[in-house]
């Protein structure tokens, strides 16, 4: 199977290497593309590279013999041999690039339990930052490589051992008057699911919208920036 490998090895750039008998290629690539074409995500083995060669040795810049390509990949052309490489290969990233992978991972999270999270005292969500806090203080170990979905619930167990932390979700009643009811009904289906929408005979807008707890304040603020004010909200179900 393929390898990424992760060791704070000194490299300046993120190479794919390859090793076959006594020889032994390089290439320079883009790390998000090149784990994205080894997923079949993207097709074109040029947006991989950094350099359309194929190196020995890629921080000296020592280029690999066109006949030992040959009897390798079975072809000269560094876009075939990039290929195999990448889909066979061992891809090494660079300290860099895993810390920058790393602290987007911890936004990502951070953003998902407040979106969904609120404190069961207030029914309110913590701040973001104060939740990047809570982690750091929980020393919450974030692997890059997963999913922020896939990590979400080893990071609550945690954060409750510091915060008072509940994914909850609610179903709120609005009305809204003509005059605003076309306008606001896109932002009710992109702040949440909207439930049941109603049209009355004046033109006036009746619905029931789940929103995720953290999201709660965030819809009455778009929710009055739209009407300035004008409306009917309330919550009929919490879960």
């Amino acid at each position: 199977m393929p390898k990424i490998t992760y060791e704070k090895e000194k490299v300046h750039m993120n190479l794919v290497k390859y090793k076959k008998g006594e020889d032994k290629f390089e290439i320079d690539v883009d790390p998000d593309k090149a784990i994205a074409f080894r997923n079949k995500q993207i097709d074109d083995i040029s947006e991989v590279l950094m350099a359309k060669k194929i190196f020995t040795h890629a921080m000296k810049g020592f280029l690999a013999p066109e006949d030992r390509l040959e009897a390798v990949f079975g072809t000269k052309d560094p876009l075939e041999v990039a290929k195999q490489m990448v889909m066979k290969g061992e891809i090494q990233l660079t300290e860099k690039y895993r810390e920058a992978q790393r602290e987007l991972k911890v936004k990502q999270i951070v953003q998902i339990i407040h979106r969904n999270g609120v404190d069961p005292r207030t029914h309110l969500p913590h701040p973001a930052a104060r939740l990047e806090s809570a982690m750091e203080e929980a020393k919450v170990k974030i692997d890059y490589q997963k999913s922020a979905e896939d990590q979400v619930q080893d990071v609550l167990e945690k954060l409750r051992t510091i915060l008072p932390i509940k994914f909850e979700i609610k179903e709120i009643a609005v009305k809204i008057p003509p005059q605003y009811a076309a306008k606001a009904y896109p932002m009710l289906k992109s702040m949440g699911k909207l439930l049941k929408d109603n049209w009355l005979s004046d033109g006036s807008l009746s619905a029931i919208v789940e929103v995720p707890g953290g999201l709660e304040t965030d819809f009455y603020d778009k929710l009055n920036s739209f009407t300035h004010g004008n409306n009917e909200a309330r919550v009929i179900k919490t879960r």
